[in-house]
């Protein structure tokens, strides 16, 4: 049993937790008996607060909906759908024509303040408990601090200059601040990974598998400082992870997107998913992208497949011979689904008979956006190429990069491969490490912070999503070019309507 199936505290919103900066406060008594008096009192309240915050990841404003945008937004995939208005916040997005009122920036900017609000209180409320394990009071504050970095990450990425919350605010003036600068607001992910990992167990078992470890934090942490550019940093954390988490790399890559595998031996965090509880909601514990991202009419979903997030033809014809990684990751013309039907060569949405298969799971119960499949926000995958991407092609680098390579071509990943490694001769290193990125985790949302990272070189978003869209336009397919403007989203209209002292971000 996984954090997923417990009881996520959800009634933890009559205390008053907060829905976004503009979110008034409940100026009515609680009509139950549960008050911010009378809770907060014992070990068990303490973890249901804990678990309230990882219950945001689950839902539309993290990995339910928002951040399947980051491959649409990117080269990986357009948008899919029926025609029309299907999927037109992510149509708005692929056009880089948002408007301010685009939901998936709605979304995104509203769960990660419910993650970060309901983290701060766990920091605030945990220490004055009296009557726990310090043991577990030390782990509920680390994985309160690993969530807050967590979502703090996303906001900073994904809109620039946010707000900055580190403790629950009391007053609407508290509620209603200005934006801090996105130098300030990594200063304050920084510092609560390196307080997680001081906080947090290295290891679960039994029902709390599937928390943040002191290995998650310390990846995130990698993560984030290769975002920065910090890159020595980066290559320390990285292989701190390597060296001490105890974490392999699966021998067959798809291994890691198996139900059977979750929390598996290279997984350094998921978000954690169970089905049976819901149809139609993607605010609950059940993943729609089975649903949302399998083939259009197909049958091979409870129903039938939306065909979201479908593979543009230059992303799937990039695979190199023999890449196991395309058998896992897409859907190709000819494929055989299990019940013997095969894909089509043409479908609503999908001109070229791509899908997305990394998320399938089949006819799994009658619940239509109800996917017990976890998703994994980090992987050691992950922690050897930002290595490489730090070091460069120096031996260690280049060690790095081809442990992921040769596991992507079914070998051995410690006896080099003549055929598959790279070599100090390899032309473009950065270049090779960006590709690897792009195949390795593709469809796990990363491809348009990677390119926004590299804005202004060769290998950043504007010249990449241009020269994109001008390959689409010969085959049929439109799609936007990003100007400066779309390096970041809007602030949502609501939240600027209801604090005065957020300012738009320019062009929107």
């Amino acid at each position: 049993m996984t954090i997923s199936k417990f009881t996520c505290g959800a009634f933890l919103l009559s205390l008053g937790l907060l829905t976004g900066c503009g979110e008034k406060f409940l100026e009515e008594a609680p009509s139950d008996q549960v008050t911010d008096a009378n809770f907060y009192q014992s070990q068990q309240d303490a973890i249901q607060a804990t678990n309230a915050a990882y219950s945001e990841l689950t839902k539309e404003g993290q990995y339910n909906l928002a951040m399947w945008a980051f491959d649409i937004m990117a080269d990986n995939s357009v948008s899919g759908g029926d025609d029309g208005n299907d999927a037109i916040e992510y149509k708005q997005l692929e056009a880089f024509s948002i408007p301010t009122t685009n939901i998936v920036a709605t979304r995104l900017w509203g769960g990660c303040f419910i993650g970060i609000q309901r983290a701060n209180i766990v920091l605030q409320k945990v220490p004055g408990i009296a009557n726990m394990d310090p043991a577990i009071q030390k782990r509920c504050l680390g994985e309160a601090q690993f969530l807050r970095a967590k979502f703090y990450f996303d906001l900073v990425r994904v809109y620039g200059d946010v707000p900055l919350f580190t403790a629950p605010p009391t007053t609407p003036a508290e509620v209603n601040i200005p934006r801090t600068p996105v130098a300030d607001v990594y200063k304050q992910i920084e510092q609560d990974l390196i307080d997680a990992i001081g906080n947090l167990p290295a290891s679960y078992s039994g029902a709390d598998l599937g928390r943040a470890t002191k290995w998650a934090a310390t990846g995130l942490l990698a993560k984030v400082y290769i975002t920065e550019g910090k890159k020595t940093e980066a290559a320390q954390r990285a292989r701190e992870v390597i060296n001490g988490s105890g974490k392999s790399l699966w021998a067959n890559y798809a291994d890691n997107f198996k139900v059977a595998n979750e929390n598996g031996k290279e997984s350094l965090f998921e978000v954690q998913y169970v089905n049976g509880r819901n149809e139609y909601e993607r605010n609950n514990v059940g993943s729609a992208m089975n649903e949302f991202f399998g083939p259009r009419g197909a049958n091979q979903t409870p129903g039938s497949g939306y065909g979201f997030n479908v593979p543009e033809p230059d992303f799937v014809n990039g695979y190199e011979a023999g890449d196991t990684r395309k058998a896992a990751t897409v859907w190709v013309p000819g494929d055989v689904y299990p019940d013997g039907g095969k894909q089509s060569a043409r479908a609503t949405g999908s001109p070229f008979g791509y899908n997305v298969k990394k998320w399938f799971v089949g006819k799994v119960n009658t619940n239509i956006w109800d996917s017990p499949l976890n998703v994994p926000v980090l992987r050691l995958a992950e922690m050897y190429l930002i290595l490489a991407e730090a070091v460069g092609p120096t031996t260690e680098g280049l060690e790095a990069i081809n442990k992921v390579r040769r596991r992507a071509f079914g070998l051995d990943i410690n006896t080099p491969s003549a055929a598959h490694d790279l070599t100090a001769g390899t032309s473009d290193f950065t270049a090779a490490v960006l590709r690897e990125r792009k195949y390795e985790l593709a469809f796990e949302f990363d491809r348009w912070f990677d390119l926004k990272r590299y804005n202004g070189t060769p290998y950043g978003l504007i010249p990449v999503l241009t020269a994109q869209s001008n390959y689409l336009a010969g085959l049929g397919i439109q799609r936007g070019k990003p100007t400066e403007t779309n390096l970041v989203l809007p602030i949502p209209q609501s939240e600027i309507d209801a604090n005065p002292g957020l300012k738009q971000n320019p062009g929107y």
